[in-house]
Parts: C-alpha cells; sequence; structure tokens
C-alpha cells in the first residue's frame, strides 16, 4: 500500500532539508525554549566569567572576555532575541563559537540560561522552519527539530550574529588591544 503522505513535492523538501542539516547540535536553554547550534561551530562552552563592558556597544553585547590570552567579544543572546534579560544563574554560561561572515572568521561568545545536551539529529527529525508572513524574519533559523517529545530551533549562528554584531566585535577586539598595549608601555617606563 502506497503511502501518499510520504510521497509528492511536499514531502520531498522537508527530506531534502532533513538531510541536509541532520547531525550533532549542542541544545541550550533560553527562558522555557530550546535551542540547537551545529556542533562544529562550537569551540568549547565555559562558565560564566568576568565580562569587561566595553562602552558605545548595542545593548545586546555584554562586553569581552580574556579566554587564555584571547579577547572574545560576548552577546546576551537573551537580549538579542529581545527576551526579557534576567540575573545570571548558576548555570548560566557562555558558548564560544566560530562565526563567519564575508569570508571572515571570529570566534564570539553567546550567553545562554543553560547549556542542555548534545542530540544526533536525525534527517527525520527536522522539518524547514514555519513561515509567519512577511513581518517576521525567520533567515536565522536553519529548521525545526523534533526531538524526545520536544521541539529544538535550530539556528544559523552566522545568521544569528549579522554584520553588526561582527563590526562592533572587530572594534571591541581592537580597543581592547590598544588600551592593553598602552596600559603595557606605560608600565614599562
Amino acid at each position: 500500500m502506497n503511502d501518499i503522505t510520504n510521497s509528492g513535492p511536499e514531502r520531498a523538501v522537508e527530506s531534502a532539508v532533513g538531510r541536509s542539516l541532520a547531525g550533532k547540535y549542542l541544545t541550550f536553554r533560553l527562558d522555557r525554549e530550546e535551542y540547537g547550534l551545529e556542533i562544529l561551530k562550537v569551540r568549547e562552552i565555559i562558565g560564566l566569567m568576568g565580562i569587561t563592558k566595553v562602552p558605545r556597544t548595542p545593548h545586546y553585547i555584554r562586553g569581552v572576555i580574556n579566554l587564555r590570552g584571547k579577547v572574545i567579544p560576548v552577546l546576551d543572546l537573551r537580549a538579542k532575541f529581545g527576551m526579557d534579560v534576567i540575573a545570571d544563574t548558576e548555570e548560566t554560561c557562555i558558548i564560544v563559537v566560530d562565526v563567519q561572515n564575508t569570508g571572515n572568521s571570529i570566534m564570539m561568545g553567546i550567553l545562554v540560561d543553560a547549556v542542555s545536551e548534545v542530540l544526533d539529529i536525525q534527517a527525520g527529525e527536522i522539518e524547514e522552519p514555519p513561515t509567519f508572513g512577511s513581518e517576521v524574519d525567520t533567515r536565522f533559523i536553519l529548521g525545526i527539530g523534533k526531538v524526545k517529545n520536544s521541539v529544538k530551533i535550530l539556528l544559523d549562528i552566522d545568521r544569528v550574529l549579522t554584520g553588526v554584531d561582527f563590526s562592533a566585535a572587530e572594534g571591541m577586539e581592537a580597543a581592547v588591544e590598544s588600551v592593553t598595549d598602552a596600559e603595557l608601555t606605560a608600565s614599562l617606563q
């Protein structure tokens, strides 16, 4: 017996999307929602540490951290997504990601409520992002994972972190490096 729901153009598109996105994802929580990032974009997960604020940056940029001698900008993903910003908890952590923008690669930290787990999401468990009409931009959503009776929003971190974020991050690195150089020069005199 032929199952009509598994044939036809609509099912073929879902399968193509699922096949292209199937793989391992680091899942994390923001508010009560679960999100996922392609594991190959994740460099490391670190506990919350001292974040140095940088003046004149967008409201969702928390500041910078010094991670083993490298300055890493940290973005508050709650604020970036327009969610209520809450006080940090013991579960709050920073996911350091490697993102691409017009051929440039930059390390950035994203502040999340909690990291959940690494999941291997199969092609049949991934659907295309829903369409909400022309008023809602969903280009930053790779797909929707349906795993363990729950929904995970799979993010395209390169699109979540826009060109504006890259400019701000590069500006912060330059500002911190020049201050560090000036402090070093002053301390040597």
